[in-house]
């Protein structure tokens, strides 16, 4: 008797789950409780996997052996509570993937930067000549590469809704690049909850393989030593490192230490700015030793990576204002990082879906940097008790286009426009990549 499956969710991850079931010969039932796009439906009916759309049928997904769930699907969806009650295996689409494939895995989360770091790391593996696959968070589905692609290696960018259905996924190397506050409306708006989602990259790891971490972070440091992984740990960041192997930068150079091997790449022209794209190539470079690169290809690489869209991406500079589009600060750590780059007086577009931040760190910030707050939002009530006491100007809209045409009006000759909305996109966009992708639009029709 065949293997049967339910997939739950038909987006890029649920579309690569359902592939690589029908691969293996089980028998799968995809369902979504929205309707699903015309070609996903025509792709399913091509590989004879049947689905629903704009419900879930608890009765077709009876006898099931296991389910994988969309990411995107929260715990406290009333499906999920039927699978549970019935003891029915709930797995991600990482963890259903990890099954299929002896490819190292190279597991990449954090708060912010993992994306970057997943991006550049890719990018120095492929230049180096290796094997290797992109897929995870950045919009690609695993399952959907492990059917169809044979890669020898793999570099995942993993969100923590990715790792809450983790259960023997085992990455080679995990690297985590901090834990900061976010999504918390997700995890009951506990902190500690999303923490141990993070740590789940982790769990599984043995001695034999490599735990890399941003030790400059004192929460995700704290985690790391209080849950004592059996696991080689590696630091990375500017602080002093108190053990035999570490990454640090100083000198405008990465330091790589293994014991007694000491590898130093040069950053002068490493193509991004900002500390927390030192610390992004310190983890990435890491990897990159981890794998016997060359120093020289590192460096090399370093120097033609072109970086993330929507992340401290410049757009055009018009009449001496440049417009930077950063919609992929979706938390108020990202923007902290943003902010922080500017060199010059700056127009701070932010708003959007308030996932519980806690503005106060931007404060001092602000008061450096920012000559004026254009909140783009339907709700901004917080960030106007925030922000106004120590900004002159602020001004509310729910138009990007008119968002862009008050930062001209206000932007003088030198300064930055800032599109860093610090939250999610939901209340006007579908999603940060359409945001960002508007903002581009308007800010080229101005």
């Amino acid at each position: 008797m065949k293997e049967r499956g339910i997939v739950l969710g038909a987006g890029i991850s649920g579309i690569g789950a359902a592939l690589l079931a029908k691969k293996q010969g089980m028998d799968v039932f995809v369902s979504d409780a929205a309707p699903i796009a015309d070609t996903t439906k025509q792709l399913f009916n091509d590989h004879q996997i049947d689905w629903e759309e704009a419900c879930h049928s608890v009765e077709k997904m009876q006898n099931a052996n296991w389910v994988v769930k969309s990411p995107g699907i929260p715990e406290s969806a009333q499906i999920l509570k039927t699978f549970r009650d019935q003891d029915c295996p709930i797995l991600s689409e990482i963890e259903f993937a990890s099954k299929f494939t002896d490819a190292l895995i190279i597991g990449i989360t954090g708060s912010n930067g993992k994306t970057t770091t997943a991006m550049l790391t890719y990018h120095l593996l492929k230049n180096a000549g290796l094997n290797v696959g992109l897929a995870g968070n950045v919009g690609h589905s695993f399952a959907q590469q492990v059917a169809q692609e044979q890669y020898d290696i793999y570099v995942l960018e993993l969100s923590s809704f990715q790792l809450d259905d983790i259960h023997g996924f085992q990455p080679h190397i995990a690297v985590i690049t901090n834990i900061t506050p976010d999504h918390l409306d997700r995890y009951n708006y506990d902190f500690n909850a999303y923490i141990q989602a993070k740590l789940n990259i982790t769990k599984n790891q043995t001695t034999k393989n490599v735990l890399l971490f941003n030790a400059d972070d004192p929460v995700l440091k704290g985690a790391v030593l209080e849950q004592k992984p059996q696991v080689k740990t590696h630091p990375f960041g500017f602080e002093n490192m108190e053990q035999s192997n570490y990454t640090t930068h100083h000198d405008d150079a990465i330091h790589i230490v293994n014991e007694n091997d000491h590898k130093m790449i040069a950053t002068q022209s490493f193509t991004l700015y900002g500390r927390h794209n030192l610390l992004n190539a310190m983890a990435a470079a890491t990897v990159a030793d981890l794998f016997k690169v060359s120093k020289e290809s590192i460096r090399e690489s370093l120097t033609t990576f072109k970086g993330a869209p929507h992340r401290l991406e410049p757009v055009l500079t018009i009449q001496n204002v440049n417009y930077i589009n950063d919609s992929k600060a979706t938390n108020v750590n990202a923007t902290y990082y943003a902010l922080e780059c500017m060199d010059a007086p700056t127009v701070w577009i932010v708003g959007g879906v308030d996932k519980g931040n806690n503005y106060n760190d931007l404060l001092p910030l602000v008061h450096e940097k920012v000559k004026a707050i254009i909140c783009l939002g339907v709700d901004n009530k917080k960030l106007m008790e925030t922000f106004q006491p120590i900004v002159e100007v602020m001004v509310e809209t729910t138009s990007i286009r008119e968002a862009v045409k008050i930062a001209r009006k206000i932007a003088t000759r030198k300064d930055n426009v800032l599109l860093s909305p610090a939250c999610a996109s939901f209340d006007l966009f579908k999603n940060y990549e359409d945001r960002g992708n508007q903002f581009k639009e308007a800010v080229r029709n101005l």
